[in-house]
């Protein structure tokens, strides 16, 4: 992957080296670390534009980063230049205030 500053690279693949480069850094000390590790890599997929629902009916466009269980998934928010949990409801993805690295919010689930 391209440097993160190549104005060749697209927001998706901008996202994709952020989530790359904490996977290259996640702890593996453990069979829990590598087994969150996995599932984590396993529901990662290409990033897509996505409208996430906020408190107050707000919303933002924000991208998908993980396929959802059916019930969460991970986005990243470009306005705040982080990761948030998503609940899925009739209305699509609604933040649930958990925020940080991608894989600290894949791990709050």
């Amino acid at each position: 992957m391209g440097d993160m500053l190549d104005p060749d690279l697209s927001i998706a693949d901008r996202i994709e080296a952020l989530v790359a480069t904490e996977v290259a850094g996640a702890p593996i000390a453990t069979p829990s670390d590598r087994a969150l590790l996995k599932a984590f890599c396993a529901a990662c997929i290409h990033p897509f534009a996505t409208t996430v629902n906020f408190s107050g009916g707000i919303t933002q466009r924000c991208w998908t980063v993980t396929r959802t269980d059916g019930a969460y998934r991970v986005v990243f928010l470009p306005l705040a230049g982080y990761f948030a949990l998503c609940v899925e409801s009739d209305f699509g993805p609604l933040d649930i205030g958990v925020h940080g690295p991608a894989l600290g919010c894949f791990a709050s689930v």
